[in-house]
């Protein structure tokens, strides 16, 4: 039946504004994730591309890890997945959230 197939884009608007497509994505033996590797990953969920499942297993990730960079975007952009600032925009948003 086609309303059970799952239908997905070619491509989807990267998070410096190009297109990614599947090919485009960091490949799989990616181990140094810098900030644009890992908002790449995040905005291919986010549009579709990948589920989150298909991401964890394809680069080795745990559920947890993923959402971390997911919930960094969220609060921060992408600044909030420098490692070295963490703490920062963690506290920061803690603080936010009290007012």
């Amino acid at each position: 039946m086609i309303e059970n197939q799952k239908i997905r884009p070619a491509q989807v608007i990267g998070p410096l504004g190009e297109p990614l497509t599947i090919d485009s994505l960091p490949p799989p033996s990616t181990t140094r994730w810098v900030v644009r590797r890992k908002a790449e990953v995040v905005a291919a969920v986010n549009g579709g591309l990948l589920t989150v499942d298909e991401v964890c297993e394809r680069y080795g990730l745990t559920l947890e890890e993923f959402a971390s960079w997911q919930r960094s975007i969220d609060r921060s952009g992408m600044p909030g997945l420098r490692v070295t600032r963490i703490q920062h925009y963690r506290d920061l948003y803690e603080r936010q959230q009290r007012f």
